[in-house]
Order: structure tokens, then sequence, then C-alpha cells
């Protein structure tokens, strides 16, 4: 008996131990995350409360966490020029467009190149590894797209980016995980590999098409070189390859100098840029709830059973 109580006492000694080094731990771990959470938010907390403030005011400086002088003049301007929402649509239109091709046109590549038995496959991924690691540089791009006839088209932002290899090998070990047992029992009904790709495999990758839709989405939002580059007609810029030039020719942008002219001493050329960012990011920054719950795995859960 006495023994027994010595054990219980060591017992709830080290269990005590245990949850004061973890309690401590877990302090430490949300002070560090919290700090650089903060440090990492800040500058888009710092960009948006400057957005809503008095262009004039602002450049005097001292504005930290709240606006001083709210104003919505910026967004006036931003939404009233052809200029920007011109941009904007096209790179709405370019994200949709592209995300629903990459995904598709990589999956439909992916499901035959995940099966052994196709012939030549390992000769396609030798070739598909090599373009990971090499490749053609923006020279030969160029003259390709420009003999494709692509330059100062709108498929220029399309067809370049229709295939990804690194997501075809996601797309691979994802659909690797599938049950052959599914596409064995559809054959046997008559189906044929078109309508198991689309009837059976489709519908179980919610979360890996999700996934990559994400990845994809955010490229074609985000990218503002293609744009530079390949297009010179200012009616088919995305938004970020105006922002891009509105940056890089701060001086002598004719927009900012007439969106000023017209507003007064309420806005600045500093404080359109800023409204400008946010309008930009907050599109692609909503799309993030709507597929998170794609992220977690589960859904082949009882799918097979033996």
């Amino acid at each position: 008996m006495k023994d027994q109580k010595v054990k219980t006492r060591l017992d709830g000694s080290w269990r005590n131990k245990r949850t004061n080094r973890e309690i401590i731990f877990e302090w430490t771990n949300t002070t560090l995350m919290i700090l650089v959470c903060s440090v990492t938010l800040y500058p888009i907390w710092y960009i948006l409360i400057n957005s809503f403030n008095d262009g004039s005011d602002a450049m005097l400086g001292g504005i930290f966490w709240w606006p001083r002088k709210f104003s919505i003049e910026n967004y006036k301007l931003v939404f009233s020029d052809m200029t920007i929402l011109k941009a904007f649509a096209v790179s709405m239109t370019r994200t949709l467009i592209g995300t629903v091709t990459n995904v598709l046109f990589t999956a439909m590549v992916a499901y035959p190149l995940s099966k052994d038995k196709l012939k030549g496959r390992a000769v396609y991924m030798m070739m598909g590894t090599i373009t990971m690691f090499f490749a053609g540089g923006l020279i030969p791009s160029f003259i390709l797209l420009k003999k494709l006839a692509l330059l100062d088209k709108f498929l220029v932002y399309i067809i370049p980016a229709l295939f990804n290899f690194f997501n075809l090998l996601i797309f691979i070990s994802f659909f690797r995980e599938i049950p052959a047992a599914l596409e064995e029992s559809a054959s046997i009904d008559g189906a044929n590999e078109w309508t198991q790709f689309t009837k059976i495999i489709l519908p179980l990758s919610k979360p890996v098409l999700a996934t990559i839709a994400l990845f994809t989405g955010v490229y074609h939002w985000n990218d503002y070189f293609a744009g530079v580059i390949y297009i010179n007609n200012p009616d088919l810029q995305p938004i970020q390859t105006y922002l891009y030039r509105m940056v890089a020719e701060s001086g002598s942008n004719s927009m900012q100098m007439s969106a000023v002219g017209v507003a007064g001493q309420t806005t600045t050329s500093l404080s359109i840029k800023l409204a400008t960012m946010v309008v930009a990011a907050v599109p692609i920054i909503c799309v993030y709830p709507f597929l998170q719950k794609y992220f977690e795995k589960g859904m082949m859960l009882g799918a097979v059973k033996e």
C-alpha cells in the first residue's frame, strides 16, 4: 500500500511537471505566433488604413493604427477610372478561364500517367521532369509565342499556362490513392475510361482539384510579367500589370495626375496606389474561405469495404 501511494505521488508530480512544461510551451508558441502574424499582417493593415485616409493628410505621416481623416475619395477615383475597371475585368476573366482550363487539362493528362500500364509512361515522366529544372528562357518563349501569333492576344495568358508538371505530380499522387476496385467495378458495368474519369475520379478528387485551382488562381491573379512582356494593348493588361506600371511610372502616369487634379487636395498619387492595391487583393483573398473545407482529406473513407 505504501509503495502504491509513493508511486501515485510520483506519478502525480510527474503529471504536474509535464503539464507545466506544456503550459509554458503553449504560451511561448502562442506569443511567437502572435508576433509573426503581427509582423506579417501589419503592412497589409497599414495599406488598408492609409487607403481610407485623406490623401493630403496621409502625406503628413503619423498614421499607424486607424485612419486619422476618413475618406473614400481614393476608392471613388479607382472605380471611376475605366482603365482600372478594364484591367480588373481582364484579371477576373483570365483567372477564371485560366484556372478551369489548367485544372481540367492537367487532370486529364495526369489520369493516364497515374497508370503503370500506360506505354511510354517512363519517357513522358522523364520529359516532364526535365522541364522542371531546365527552361528555354525568355527570348525563345517570346519568339515561340510570336510565331504562334499570340502576342497582344488574350490567349497568351491561357495557352502557355495550360499545363504545369508540378501540379501533374500532385494529381498523380492523389489518383494513385484511389482504390482500383472502383474503376474495376465500373469497367464491369460497361463504363469506359472517359466515363470512369468524369463520373468517378473527378467527383472523388475535390480536395486536389480545389488545391490546384487555388494555386493556379493565385498565379493568374498575381502575375504581371506576362502583361508587361507580351501585351502592348492597354485594354488587355491585367490589374497587376497596371499596378506595376503605375508604380514604375509614378512620376509621369497620366491617370494619377488627372485624378489628383480632379479631386483637388483630397487625394494623392500614393493614396490612389494604395486603394488600387486593396481593390486588387480583395477578390483572391475572398476565395480562400470557400476552398478551405476541401483541403482536409477524408473523401475516400468508406468508399471501398473489404
